[in-house]
């Protein structure tokens, strides 16, 4: 018997099929071992060795392959084509070796497709474990473990707040973060264009005032609404005549099929998905046969899989929309690899595979793989010229026509952020001489705008153009941050929260050599090389550490206030602005406004993070926010007094605590106090008023005649009825939901319910577990939405919406909580005489 040791289920079952009865195929499901998440796992000291641990949720499959492997004559390694791929087969040997159950004859397969063929012809030309490949893997995984190990710490101890750090992680931060400084320091400037709607032989079309007063136009040479004016008069008195029409032609040529880093670009462009999500339907295709190796950076086809797409062309088009010759490609991007195919469909025949997202993915990877070989689009731009009797002023109006269409046929490449004008309009058939109709002038106000933010498409393409990580990383390295809090996402764009936009300051002041885009680039050439056996993994591990250990040691040694002291210094043009009214933009208002003398503000760290206060505590209690201010100091998001309320006359003060913002009045001697939902982005005293004041009573019911009241609570906004509650969707709802509503959610309630005993109706049924079997079902719960196979219950994450999420995400939250174990029930106490504070260990996280 042959033992065949893949990574899934699903790989296994289709490979076993092809190879026969000879074989048996299990699968490792991923990685089997890593290094323990606890100080000593790598040891720089004794030669960099490292310590590996079998996953607990692993162990029973893995005495599977160990108990198949005794009875094996051959054991042969076909984990992914990948430097992770060598790793796990490199991991599943040495702990056959270990358990004295490794077979005498030892293979390595890969192939780049689930075929038959690939298969096939794969194990029919065996090779031994590429030991440079796993000396990458090594460094890597040591690398990232070291950076994670030994910075966090320090983290803990120095930045109050702070979770820990990733060496591939904080640069893509600093990313975001530098890309939201240029966003603050951009100043607007205002520009004006004027614009003639003309009209000749019955067709309407614009032309743009290009010259005036014999000048050429700049972007922003109309700088005002009086300049512009006048221009707008000299184009409305002028009578423009046709003077020149250039007619040039254009070809377009098709993109190369995708990389790992286009497709999630693309995938987030057109489909709107995330990174991670894009690799799960990915891994899911590429397993059931449908597409190639979805982790590559190469962009060369296989030349058959060329000559199949060449004559699925010819199939679906006419002659004309197959070029001549094939169509190669080679990669830009920095640090490229090139060792696979690019991704396509192992089938040019089949235009679709899979359902839902998995069909939208798949019809993408096949039309640009189809797209890359046909002919070019041929495309014709017209410009027209202009010109008034004095020839000082000139209009230009221009127009693209597609002629040809070639590949566009089949698909065009998205963009992130497209600038420049509109050329995709069809122009009327103009001849020198003509005189175009006036319909209407307009003079148009525009404001040069800011560098946009990083959307997932975009930070991929910038982290590749730099060099940084490697595509088939990208997905968990922004997921990473997003779990960390380190950043947001808003309207499909990267936010820096303060925690994130804190930690890279921190780094960028204490360690700006580790979050250099030129040193961690530089790291990945250096790992390229140990792949490519021309530099031994430990001396590239011993460069780093050298320079590293001793500055996480200098930093170390510093107390929190010197590097809170060097931080408010380093941030003091962001945190402290200059003011419009001239006043110190560190002047304290509440010092200020007591008559205290000395009140200036800095930046100080607390237990639940960093924070500005006053010199003057504990006289002056002044506290604000990590968080930018505004110039005049008027941002609504600035602790302070927000106004007095309309009926009361009560001041309201917003303020900061532990658990967040809040708005405060005294009401007849007494505090009252209302969390700041996080819903509400347009917060202003209008909606603390609003939350002072509930709660809010709805009305009488019309059955029992007992008040509705609306409010929000612990757990969120709700109604209350006669001791019965019904939830609400968001804070919103708390002021604007009528009677009918409210009768409706309180007797939904209350069905579900069904006396505390009746189960609620899942939101989504998403079909059978491939390991458990159960049922795979999205619930409602009473602390969030969760996904549940009947025997393990996984929370949804709250960037993702319960009736949107997919079988693939679903089973990974399930599988990644099941590898936890069963959670620790709380054994039910007396009650103590006294309780001693504990302290905590926290646990370190590398990344």
């Amino acid at each position: 018997m042959q033992l065949v040791i893949v990574e899934s289920p699903a790989k296994a079952k289709t490979i076993e099929k092809y190879l026969g009865k000879d074989f048996k195929v299990l699968a490792s499901y991923g990685h089997v071992r890593d290094l323990p998440p606890k100080d000593g796992s790598v040891r720089p000291d004794e030669d960099f060795a490292m310590d590996w641990e079998l996953y607990r949720d692993k162990q029973k499959r893995f005495k599977e392959i160990a108990d198949a492997a005794k009875e094996a004559d051959r054991l042969v390694l076909a984990t992914d084509p990948d430097r992770e791929g060598e790793a796990i087969s490199w991991h599943v040997q040495e702990l056959l070796k270990k358990r004295k159950a490794l077979p005498v004859k030892v293979d390595r397969v890969t192939f780049n497709a689930i075929t038959k063929n690939a298969v096939t012809e794969a194990m029919a030309h065996p090779r031994d474990l590429d030991q440079p490949l796993i000396d990458a893997y090594l460094a890597r995984r040591a690398l990232d473990y070291l950076f994670g190990f030994t910075l966090s710490p320090v983290l803990w101890r120095k930045l109050p707040g702070a979770k820990s750090a990733g060496r591939v992680q904080s640069v893509a931060l600093r990313l975001i973060v530098d890309r939201e400084r240029e966003i603050e320091a951009f100043k607007p400037q205002e520009y004006w264009s004027v614009i003639a709607k003309l009209q000749h032989d019955g067709t309407p079309f614009d032309a743009r005032l290009v010259r005036f007063k014999g000048e050429k136009l700049e972007k922003l040479s109309l700088g005002n609404e009086a300049i512009a004016n006048e221009a707008k008069a000299a184009v409305e008195s002028g009578r423009f005549t046709v003077e020149e029409v250039e007619t040039k032609p254009l070809k377009r040529n098709p993109a190369p099929p995708f990389t790992t880093s286009t497709m999630q670009q693309e995938a987030a462009r057109k489909l709107g998905f995330s990174a991670s999500h894009t690799m799960r339907l990915a891994q899911s295709l590429y397993e059931a046969g449908a597409i190639t190796y979805m982790r590559t950076d190469g962009v060369q086809m296989d030349m058959s899989a060329i000559m199949a797409a060449r004559e699925a062309i010819e199939e679906r088009f006419s002659p004309e929309y197959r070029p001549e010759k094939p169509r190669f490609y080679s990669s830009k991007a920095k640090n490229a690899q090139e060792a696979h195919e690019a991704i396509r469909p192992t089938n040019f025949s089949r235009d679709k595979a899979g359902t839902g997202d998995e069909a939208k993915l798949y019809s993408l990877i096949f039309k640009r793989a189809m797209a890359s070989q046909m002919a070019a689009a041929q495309l014709e731009r017209t410009t027209v010229t202009l010109r008034d009797a004095t020839g000082q002023h000139e209009l230009r109006a221009t127009g693209q026509v597609i002629k040809f269409p070639g590949f566009f046929a089949v698909y065009q490449e998205g963009f992130d952020d497209k600038e420049g004008e509109d050329e995709d309009g069809l122009l009327p058939a103009m001849h020198r001489g003509d005189l175009p109709a006036k319909n209407a002038v307009e003079a148009n106000q525009h404001f040069t705008q800011p560098p946009p933010r990083f959307s997932e498409a975009s930070l991929v393409k910038r982290l590749e153009e730099l060099g940084i990580g490697r595509p088939s990383t990208y997905a968990s390295t922004i997921q990473t941050l997003r779990d960390r809090d380190y950043v947001r996402m808003e309207k499909g764009r990267f936010h820096a929260e303060e925690s994130g936009r804190l930690l890279t300051a921190f780094l960028e002041r204490f360690f700006p050599t580790y979050v250099a885009y030129d040193f961690t680039a530089g790291m990945e050439e250096e790992l390229d090389t140990v792949s490519d056996g021309r530099e031994d993994y430990k001396d590239l591990l011993a460069n780093f550490w050298k320079d590293f250990k001793p500055k996480t040691e200098e930093v170390m040694e510093k107390l929190p206030s010197e590097v809170t002291e060097v931080l408010d210094e380093y941030l003091s043009d962001y945190l402290f602005p200059p003011r419009d009214d001239g006043k110190d933009p560190r002047f304290c208002p509440l010092c200020e406004q007591e008559g205290r003398e000395g009140g200036r503000l800095s930046l100080r760290g607390g237990r639940f993070g960093a924070f500005i206060a006053c010199k003057n505590y504990p006289e002056c209690k002044y506290t604000r926010r990590f968080a930018q201010p505004g110039a005049d100091g008027s941002d609504p998001a600035e602790d302070g007094l927000m106004g007095t309320h309309p009926e009361t006359g009560a001041e309201i003060h917003r303020k900061s605590g532990r658990f967040g913002p809040y708005v405060e009045m005294e009401v007849d001697g007494t505090k009252k106090r209302a969390s700041i939902p996080k819903d509400l982005d347009d917060f202003d005293l209008e909606w603390a008023i609003k939350l002072l004041d509930l709660p809010r009573i709805v009305g009488a019911h019309p059955e029992t005649g007992k008040e509705i009241e609306a409010a929000i609570g612990r757990y969120g906004p709700y109604l209350r009825h006669d001791g019965k509650y019904a939830k609400l969707q968001n804070t919103r709802e708390v002021f604007e939901i009528g009677m009918n509503r409210a009768v409706d959610a309180l007797a939904q309630a209350a069905n579900r319910k069904g006396g505390g005993r009746q189960k609620a109706e899942p939101i989504k049924t998403l079909g059978e577990h491939p390991t458990s079997g159960g049922e795979i079902k999205v619930m409602p719960g009473r602390y969030g939405p969760y996904v549940t196979d009947g025997n393990v219950n996984a929370t949804i994450p709250k960037d993702i919406k319960p009736e949107e999420i997919e079988a693939a995400k679903a089973i990974e939250l399930i599988d990644a909580r099941a590898a936890k174990g069963p959670a620790k029930k709380k054994r039910k106490k007396a009650a103590p005489k006294k309780k001693a504070t504990a302290k905590k260990k926290a646990k370190s996280t590398g990344t």
